[in-house]
């Protein structure tokens, strides 16, 4: 696995604009493992996040972006057939979960249906977050959920 981390600027620098962000990606090879070694790097992400960037987490920010990560993951786990990266990137106001894989089928948004036996995963995500993307890159597709955080 390669993990990548960008910190926050120089504190020197008190008007730091919007576009500085902490940004930690990983790529997974689907092992078994991945979806757990995806949440412990949420969990390291939104650590550093409320330590260096003093972002205010609310209630469920923790557990619902914990559960998009899961979410994400597992489609990419289970849909693509190759490597697929994590890349979470935040500031104190925002946080997006953002997932790039090899297939490039997009990913299919069920209406709710409580007795439907899976397919549920895009529909959790939705619930979630604040804003869900979903798109064809060179590589595949990137799919992105973002998160408003309290200010």
């Amino acid at each position: 696995m390669n993990e990548q981390a960008t910190s926050r600027p120089d504190d020197t620098c008190q008007g730091s604009s919007s576009s500085d962000v902490l940004l930690i990606a990983e790529v997974f090879d689907g092992e078994p493992g991945c979806i757990a070694q995806a949440r412990a790097l949420a969990d390291r992400f939104l650590g550093r996040l409320v330590s260096e960037w003093l972002a205010v987490l609310g209630e469920h920010t923790r557990s619902d972006l914990m559960l998009a990560v899961s979410e994400l993951i597992t489609n990419a786990d289970r849909y693509s057939h190759g490597p697929y990266l994590l890349e979470l990137e935040g500031n104190a106001r925002r946080i997006s979960v953002t997932v790039y894989d090899t297939s490039t089928a997009l990913p299919v948004l069920y209406s709710p249906d409580p007795g439907r036996l899976g397919g549920h995963g895009m529909e959790i995500v939705v619930a979630l977050c604040d804003r869900l993307t979903a798109e064809r890159v060179p590589v595949g597709k990137r799919i992105r959920a973002e998160f408003q955080l309290s200010t």
